[in-house]
């Protein structure tokens, strides 16, 4: 399916719930009066967390990685909540509209989910939320960047989305920065794959770079599946940029990797890739091209973190046999501890056992919730940002799939 389908389909499937919002109808149940709805949990019954990430095909680092980091935090709070105990429901969101569409139907139609995370995509979340936020459900991204999720004018069926993750408003923004003030760039090319991240990362990137005095000589698109680049690189290779900026995913993004070394004049270009790219399968599909390649990312050092970070890391170890193998857990995490702070909040228990839960109480209580993550401050705002963004700029240095390890491989060069 290419970009152009893809969006389409998820504008058409926003478009089609345009207008509403959570379900209207006031309930009260147990004692407990909420004006979108009210879940009641019997005693002994788990308290159900869905989870839509990508966790097939080339992307799947980024939603195994998030997937981790919830489980972690249930584990912390001992696998129990209020006395309940905690269910995690993964759908596989394929990092795409249909995929988003799907999970978010099938975690929907589940009338005992109480709180839904994810995505790890934004091309996901986007058809996603509404869909959760018409059923009542709070959603929690965890690697979503997307700025028009968070938007002060997104419609009213995103009011129950928020995430634990940044927006590219800041992330374009450093981006530009490094390719103006540190690559000496004043002429770019941009890429990208018609996914909401990317087109709109791309887009604040560039006009970032041109409000620093730059030139963007031309706007690229390719589709995610797309195999041969060589007649866009050529093209490319004519306007003689100082770099091209391509914040894709893992597979196109490989093939414009090692495609790029093959075109006349553009050996010596930077390409330069972003977020959707942290992830062992990037060497896998680049090999020997992929060192020196660069990446933008947010900073994954312990001293950019928050305090309970290394602690994290040692018990994703023990818990996987690995390190962390992608950049989002700790936000996955950090999500997890919002939802389950909000429903301690807002949650009251009868003398039965039966937990009950009011669906518009625990979104706002998420929103009014602050605390210190592993990923650093949680606050969200009136629009459901609730994490900052700190850049950083990561270099891989072996072709070797065996060698990856954030820090190492790929290592971080700036700043």
């Amino acid at each position: 399916m290419t970009f152009i389908k893809t969006w389409a389909f998820a504008t058409l499937a926003v478009a089609a719930l345009a207008g509403t919002s959570a379900a209207q109808a006031a309930e009260t149940k147990g004692g407990v009066t909420d004006d979108i709805g009210v879940l009641a949990i019997p005693k002994g019954a788990p308290i159900q967390f869905g989870g839509y990430w990508v966790m097939s095909g080339a992307d799947s680092a980024l939603g195994i990685d998030a997937k981790r980091g919830v489980e972690i935090a249930f584990k912390d709070h001992g696998g129990m909540l209020l006395g309940h105990p905690l269910k995690l429901n993964v759908e596989d969101d394929l990092c795409n509209a249909e995929g988003g569409q799907t999970a978010a139907t099938k975690l929907a139609a589940n009338p005992n989910t109480a709180i839904v995370l994810g995505s790890a995509c934004s091309s996901a979340a986007t058809p996603a939320a509404p869909i959760l936020w018409k059923a009542g459900i709070s959603d929690i991204g965890t690697a979503d960047t997307a700025p028009s999720l968070t938007a002060p004018d997104r419609k009213p069926e995103y009011d129950g989305f928020m995430r634990t993750c940044y927006s590219d408003i800041d992330q374009g923004a450093a981006d530009s920065k490094y390719l103006y003030d540190v690559l000496k760039a004043r002429k770019v090319v941009t890429i990208h794959d018609g996914s909401p991240y990317a087109q709109q990362l791309a887009l604040v990137m560039a006009d970032n770079f041109k409000k620093m005095g730059g030139t963007v000589l031309s706007v690229e698109a390719v589709a995610p599946t797309d195999v041969d680049m060589h007649p866009v690189l050529t093209r490319i290779a004519t306007e003689k940029p100082d770099v091209i900026y391509a914040p894709i995913f893992v597979a196109a993004g490989a093939q414009l990797l090692r495609q790029s070394k093959e075109i006349p004049g553009l050996e010596k270009v930077p390409l330069i890739g972003s977020s959707g790219q942290m992830a062992p399968d990037m060497i896998e599909a680049a090999r020997a091209s992929i060192v020196g390649y660069r990446i933008t990312y947010p900073d994954l050092s312990p001293e950019a973190m928050g305090k309970g970070y290394p602690k994290f890391v040692e018990d994703y170890k023990k818990a996987y046999g690995e390190a962390p193998i992608s950049g989002y857990h700790a936000n996955a995490y950090d999500a997890a501890e919002l939802a389950m702070k909000g429903i301690e909040k807002v949650a009251k228990t009868d003398a039965s056992g039966t937990t009950y839960i009011g669906r518009k109480a625990l979104r706002d209580a998420l929103r009014a919730t602050t605390f210190e993550g592993v990923s650093g401050p949680i606050k969200c705002d009136a629009y459901g940002e609730c994490a900052q963004f700190k850049p950083a700029v990561y270099e891989f240095t072996n072709g070797d799939p065996k060698t990856y390890k954030i820090g190492d491989n790929p290592k971080k060069i700036w700043p």
